[in-house]
């Protein structure tokens, strides 16, 4: 037996074993993403790009779970691992199919390139929605959870997750391919790598993916910072490069002078896979004496390594026997239905919902209310049924809906044959006839994503600014004017500003394929909204520091200097049709233990969210979130919660970026939101508070 085919042996030594198998032009075809076979081996060809975001894309059918924003939302890791989990249960039911029949192309293999952990800092990057918010522990909890449901825990990989992008990542998108974001080594400490070190060292996630821009000067698919980082926190997976991102090295960021010394950049500083097509130059790097085999077969064994741990040289694993019949079966649907209706925010409510009985008929008018691309996000699969807002209104309920479309989702008329607001009469028409108004209003990825993904029609994918467009904002105006109660239903992944005063405002996200019924079923009280934003919502891009800023500086909850000057909606905030209280907190052997009693008459889920300050000059401003935890609670029901609060908590990051323990005295939060004067006026309720000794 071949020392590779081995299953005794560790998935280093198979690696080597089986590296050491090849030459040199056989291991360096095995580092492009399009890998060919190599036939004399039994080494089939494998296709290492596949996406998993929010259940399996861009490969026909799959579960379509919330976008990642909205999964952050629900604050419930236990549920989000359980989306990993299906996630690459369909992909390797696709797997297991696609390969009886040879297909071996892009997104059909088990290297899922995600979870996305870059922190959400500003609210214009149109790629906010993919990530888990601006918080870190949010993030490295919710990052983690994912892995965990991806990677499975097997004898082999389920899949192997990627986090990405390595690390200070978060916009402009149309300067991506040419900018240096800089970061002191506080923020990035304090901010930036903590995700990407948890998942790391606590998930064992299989990969890391790189940025397209420059961090501090280096190219971030080839810096010494954080490869050394990933050597520090033991990090033995692959490394992937972003997708034609060592282009850039030579092609916008000048670093290097031809693609053969981008080549050698990246492969010696350690990364392994090239997403795009510069690895294709390889060997001219080898002959020109820039790389040595040494280089190339590291590299190899490390995707090799890979491939190993996912049981592709082992004949039969334990996954090879999941059937094509699970995906998006309806136990699966089920889950991504709980999702959608735990990611939900309430933002406000006069009292209007749940909807009373004695409503009759329901004006459903808006851009989204009948949109697909409104339930997906980007990185998605195909849905095999979509349960748009208007078509899980009409499921619901028993009286009369009446449909406008309104307007464009961002143009000023719908025909182009037409004058300006060519549906704002149809509208208006339907808000007249109609007892109430549910008007579903947003963005889709046509407007917020990645640069050039999806042909953005604005910056790149970046927004302009908070506002919906122009056409929404006439359109909610001209609808408001008819008088009748009016409930805004937005779909979007990120801050907006609506400032018109409604009488209930629900940020539903890209809520997934079952988005519909899950608001259908908020709206009509079959369950109490539970959501909690895990982003500052803000009045307006103007009064934020510049988007080309990385300091954290007057970003996020934790370092706003004047939550009342520029917060619309807090970090941390979401209501429900119940009223919990928090009482009795105590801190014991590391926990927080706290008494929550739902005081309301609805049963309803809510989020208990501790945070902590630290008194030590170097603290972040403000405080931080440090363990969260989901109850379910029925109509005067109490339970004593207990949350960990992790060691890391009690540590501060100095200016040199090195984190320590530096005080022992500390303030502990707990409550259904942060601790601070806008969440308290808009929830009606404060939080606790005790100082301690730790």
């Amino acid at each position: 037996m071949k020392d590779y085919l081995n299953k005794s042996l560790s998935a280093q030594d198979r690696a080597e074993a089986l590296t050491d198998e090849m030459n040199i032009v056989e291991q360096a075809s095995q580092l492009r993403f399009d890998a060919p076979a190599v036939e004399r081996l039994g080494i089939p060809a494998y296709n290492w790009w596949n996406e998993g975001l929010h259940g399996l894309a861009r490969s026909g059918v799959a579960t379509m779970f919330p976008q990642a924003i909205g999964m952050a939302a629900t604050f419930d890791t236990e549920l989000i691992e359980k989306a990993g989990d299906i996630t690459s249960t369909e992909a390797r039911a696709k797997y297991n199919e696609y390969t009886k029949y040879g297909d071996r192309d892009i997104y059909k293999g088990l290297t899922l390139w995600a979870p996305n952990i870059n922190i959400f800092r500003d609210p214009r990057w149109g790629r906010g929605h993919e990530t888990y918010g601006e918080d870190p522990f949010l993030t490295s909890e919710c990052g983690k959870a994912y892995v965990k449901g991806l990677q499975g825990d097997g004898k082999v990989l389920k899949t192997a997750a990627c986090a990405k992008h390595m690390a200070v990542h978060s916009g402009p998108e149309n300067l991506r391919h040419s900018f240096n974001a800089q970061a002191t080594p506080k923020d990035m400490e304090e901010t930036y790598l903590p995700a990407f070190e948890a998942l790391v060292v606590d998930a064992k996630v299989e990969s890391v993916m790189g940025a397209y821009n420059r961090v501090n000067g280096e190219a971030a698919c080839a810096d010494s910072f954080f490869m050394a980082k990933l050597d520090e926190w033991k990090f033995d997976g692959y490394f992937v490069s972003d997708c034609w991102a060592i282009n850039d090295f030579h092609e916008n960021h000048k670093i290097t002078g031809s693609p053969i010394e981008s080549v050698a950049l990246a492969l010696k500083s350690g990364c392994d896979v090239n997403c795009g097509c510069t690895y294709q130059h390889i060997l001219e790097a080898y002959e020109f004496g820039l790389i040595s085999d040494e280089d190339i077969s590291n590299a190899c064994v490390h995707a090799m390594r890979t491939r190993v741990r996912l049981g592709m040289f082992d004949g039969e694993t334990e996954y090879d026997n999941i059937p094509y019949e699970v995906v998006a079966c309806e136990e699966h649907k089920a889950v991504s239905l709980e999702c959608a209706e735990k990611s939900i925010v309430l933002l406000n409510n006069n009292g209007i919902l749940p909807l009373s009985n004695d409503i009759k008929t329901l004006a459903v008018i808006g851009p989204n209310a009948d949109s697909r691309a409104a339930l997906e996000g980007n990185y998605n699969g195909t849905a095999d049924r979509y349960i748009t807002f208007l078509r899980g209104i009409q499921d619901e309920f028993d009286g009369r809906v009446l449909y406008a479309e309104g307007c464009h989702l961002y143009k000023d008329r719908m025909s182009n044959l037409a004058q300006a607001g060519d549906r704002l009469a149809e509208a208006v028409a339907c808000a007249k006839h109609a007892d109430a108004v549910i008007l579903c209003l947003g963005l889709d990825a046509t407007i917020e994503g990645e640069e050039g993904d999806t042909g953005n029609e604005f910056s790149s994918g970046d927004k302009n600014d908070l506002r919906l467009p122009e056409s929404q904002r006439i359109l909610l105006s001209e609808v408001k004017k008819v008088g009748k109660p009016v409930i805004v239903v937005c779909a979007a992944g990120s801050s907006i500003n609506i400032e018109s005063d409604v009488d209930a405002l629900l940020h539903a996200w890209y809520p997934g394929s079952e988005g519909g019924k899950a608001l259908a079923e908020i709206l009509f009280g079959k369950i109490s909204p539970s959501g909690k934003l895990p982003v500052t919502f803000y009045k307006s891009a103007d009064r934020l520091p510049d988007f080309t800023d990385y300091s954290m500086k007057n970003r996020t909850y934790r370092f706003i200097e004047d939550e009342n000057d520029n917060v619309l909606y807090p970090f941390g905030f979401g209501l429900t049709y119940s009223e919990v209280v928090c009482s009795e907190l105590k801190y014991e052997s590391g926990k927080a233990l706290v008494k929550v009693s739902n005081v309301g008459a609805t049963d309803t889920d809510e989020v208990v969210q501790v945070y902590i300050k630290d008194s030590c000059e170097c603290a972040v401003l403000n405080y931080s979130l440090c363990g969260f935890k989901r109850v379910s609670l029925k109509a005067g029901e109490s339970q004593i919660v207990e949350i960990e609060i992790p060691e890391k908590s009690f540590t501060s990051v100095d200016e040199n970026g090195v984190r320590a323990k530096r005080s022992e005295q500390f303030t502990i939060f707990a409550g259904t939101h942060q601790p601070d004067a806008v969440s308290d006026k808009l929830s009606g309720s404060g939080c606790l508070s005790i100082d301690i000794l730790a």
